[in-house]
């Protein structure tokens, strides 16, 4: 029956009751149409049921997100039992639930399935129960339950059922409806936070620097946000701080402990010039508040382009890859164990002349990265991508790197980043 037709034959006042049935809903499904307000909403609607089927009380029930509890969400009558949670199967409602089915008990006293607990924990008085069941396609919501009518022999009948049958319908689209217009705003929120986190997390990192530069970074996330940094900034003697770190794990508690970690570097990495000294210091007070089976590898130096001396220490990262003017290539070996893990460690302090070459250190996800030939790059891919472009300004040796990862409608199978020296 289309809205139209209903609101004829109330307007014709055909068949009272019908026309009496007809004008019920219209009322309840224009309050679901105008309200977001989904408790508020159903609260109302209990009302004007248990008014119009003239019933001591109504109430509606919801699965919570286990979908093994019920919980009243709205109801009416002398007694309020709003917030009580029974168990999915528990009494009358439990039974509509698992049979799908209207349960109309004329006498519950004769219900084996009938519980008094809530009788006697109220001092209300349960006589008879219409219970219909709540679902939307496929999906068990809940129920929708009146008590102890009023009218006549004070029994329930067919029409009172099949009535009941179709307000539960209504109920129930209204509130899949909720539901779902609920998960979008939370998506939305979730959308807009990670947008938040994202366009702080691009913050922390240095900005794009002059071609001539000797160091340039490059970051590309595999999420939303990322656990991988790199940072660099010039110190008053004219040397250069960098740092690059890779945070285990993902998601959102791999960008804070990324966040807090190139923010401790920056701060500190400006008085403290010995990098194996500032990652004893970043350990300690990592290891204060990482949570539990969380760690970052880093490396981390200070290069000096008058000399063209690069100092640097390592805290469980891999190897960094140096590659000479002639294309001969040595890593960078440490043992040293991540920070985060045990306080009071100390690391080993290396030095390297660049002599014309080039310093590269970078996160697992350049040589775990999947090359557009459909294989993982590896060491020997990631050389020979930069023996490829090595005579390019260094930004643009790392931008080639990246595009030969990156393919457009694949996600990165991990956070890309690399840093350059030289």
């Amino acid at each position: 029956m289309t809205v139209e037709h209903a609101k004829q034959l109330v307007d014709n006042g055909a068949n009272p009751r019908l026309a009496g049935d007809m004008e019920l809903l219209l009322a309840i499904s224009q309050d679901f149409v105008g309200s977001s307000a989904m408790n508020e909403t159903l609260a109302n609607a209990v009302r004007q049921i248990m008014a119009y089927m003239d019933t001591e009380a109504a109430s509606i029930f919801l699965l919570d997100d286990s979908n093994e509890k019920l919980t009243c969400l709205a109801c009416a009558g002398p007694v309020s039992i709003e917030g009580l949670t029974i168990a999915k199967h528990q009494g009358i409602v439990g039974r509509a639930l698992a049979s799908n089915a209207v349960q109309m008990v004329r006498d519950v006293s004769a219900d084996g399935d009938f519980s008094k607990a809530v009788d006697d924990s109220t001092g209300f008085t349960t006589r008879s129960i219409l219970c219909a069941p709540l679902m939307v396609k496929g999906r068990m919501l809940g129920a929708l339950e009146v008590i102890n009518k009023r009218k006549g022999d004070g029994l329930f009948d067919v029409a009172d059922k099949r009535f009941l049958q179709v307000l539960a319908g209504l109920v129930s689209l209204a509130v899949h409806n909720a539901q779902m217009t609920g998960a979008l705003v939370e998506q939305e929120r979730m959308r807009r936070e990670l947008d938040l986190a994202r366009e702080i997390q691009r913050n922390l990192l240095p900005d794009q620097p002059a071609a001539d530069f000797p160091v340039h970074g490059l970051n590309l996330s595999a999420l939303e946000v990322s656990g991988d940094f790199y940072d660099f900034f010039t110190l008053a003697d004219g040397r250069i701080a960098w740092g690059l770190g890779d945070v285990s794990g993902k998601g959102m508690n791999a960008a804070m402990l990324m966040a807090k970690t190139i923010s401790l570097f920056r701060c500190l990495g400006k008085t403290v010039h010995d990098p194996a000294h500032l990652l004893a210091i970043l350990n300690d007070e990592i290891s204060e508040t990482a949570s539990r089976g969380m760690f970052v590898t880093m490396a981390a130096g200070v290069f000096d382009p008058a000399s063209g001396e690069v100092v640097f220490a390592n805290a469980g990262h891999q190897p960094p890859l140096y590659r000479t003017r002639t294309g001969a290539y040595s890593e960078l070996e440490e043992s040293s164990p991540p920070l985060g893990i045990v306080p009071g460690m100390a690391y080993t302090e290396q030095r390297l002349q660049l002599d014309g070459g080039r310093l590269y250190i970078f996160t697992d996800g350049v040589t775990e990265g999947w090359a557009a030939e459909g294989r993982m790059l590896e060491l020997f891919g990631l050389k020979a991508l930069l023996d490829k472009h090595s005579l390019l300004p260094p930004a643009d040796q790392l931008a080639r790197v990246a595009e030969a990862l990156v393919r457009p409608g694949v996600r990165l199978h991990d956070d890309l980043t690399l840093l350059v020296i030289g």
